[in-house]
């Protein structure tokens, strides 16, 4: 039986229906390709019902519970408006709730404006956030100790995770799953939403997992897929063509032109990114090291990781 991961989305008046339906849709979606967490998606609200941004009725609604369970994900979309908004009295009815009942053990995600709420709460105190575009003079106005950071997909800091506008909650939603449950349902999910998967701004680039994926083509995702379930496995060209139903010169072809990168590069970038495991968590020789990344020796595993690292792997290894 998978493990029930509960999301709660918080619902005012006005809330913007794409940053409630795109998040929502992500996690059901999760639930689809993997089968170790279940996302149970709550919707909770000081009011029976609300009218959305587009003037679609949503409710019933839960009432907000007296408590959240440790590692409760607590999601708050936008909201339509200026300052006024979070004068309601269900807005303050919402803020007095967060104050009280959101800890460090639950993870907080502000989408879009819904950084605004968490700012009136004084969540964000001291954090590094950001939020739309058209909000960050309001989010500095709130509460000055907050480290906005304009210009960013969404940025996490510890258990809290604001996003810009709209959109930009799907791919905070994307890295959320690849966290709790792995790239290969996220890159699925991102697939069957037509989406891409994209990085967080601050992050220096994609890990290897992700890399190369934001491509629509299956035949291609599929040869992906094969690899990254085993990069340790001695692949041949052969083999992905057989699973690709193709021949090797036309799979050679179709994997480039579709990720930009040769087979054997996207598979050596897997193979680092096992080894770079392997030397972080284990006390392995280099040779042994090198045989479970699926490296023919550990010669040519020194000879790849010498064209990306600048420093040994038994340096990086001495130095954890």
């Amino acid at each position: 039986m998978p493990k029930i991961q509960p999301v709660y989305f918080l619902l005012l008046p006005d809330t913007l229906l794409l940053d409630l339906a795109g998040p929502a849709d992500a996690f059901l979606f999760a639930n689809r390709y993997q089968d170790q967490l279940r996302f149970e998606m709550r919707f909770i609200s000081p009011l029976d019902s609300v009218t959305s941004s587009v003037g679609l009725q949503l409710g019933p609604l839960q009432a907000m519970p007296d408590q959240l369970e440790d590692g409760a994900i607590l999601v708050l979309p936008g909201l339509i408006g200026g300052k006024e908004v979070y004068q309601r009295d269900d807005a303050q009815a919402v803020i007095q709730w967060l104050g009280k009942h959101v800890h460090a053990q639950h993870r907080l995600m502000c989408i879009c404006s819904g950084a605004l709420l968490a700012a009136y709460a004084g969540l964000l105190h001291g954090h590094k956030a950001t939020t739309h575009h058209n909000h960050c003079d309001d989010l500095a106005s709130i509460d000055s100790s907050i480290r906005i950071e304009e210009n960013r997909i969404f940025v996490e800091d510890g258990h809290i995770s604001t996003s810009a506008g709209v959109t930009a909650g799907i791919d905070l939603a994307l890295h959320i799953i690849n966290d709790m449950v792995g790239p290969l349902a996220a890159t699925a999910v991102a697939r069957n939403l037509v989406v891409y998967m994209r990085r967080c701004g601050t992050d220096p680039q994609l890990s290897p997992w992700l890399k190369y994926r934001n491509h629509l083509h299956p035949v291609v995702h599929k040869i992906q897929d094969a690899m990254v379930h085993d990069p340790a496995h001695p692949w041949t060209l052969p083999e992905l063509a057989d699973i690709a139903c193709t021949s090797t010169r036309h799979v050679t072809r179709l994997f480039k032109s579709h990720t930009e990168v040769s087979i054997q590069t996207y598979l050596s970038s897997l193979r680092l990114s096992l080894a770079n495991k392997f030397l972080s968590n284990t006390d392995w020789s280099i040779d042994r090291i090198a045989e479970a990344s699926g490296f023919g020796s550990s010669r040519q595993f020194r000879r790849i990781w010498s064209t990306h690292f600048s420093a040994p792997p038994s340096a990086f290894q001495q130095s954890r």
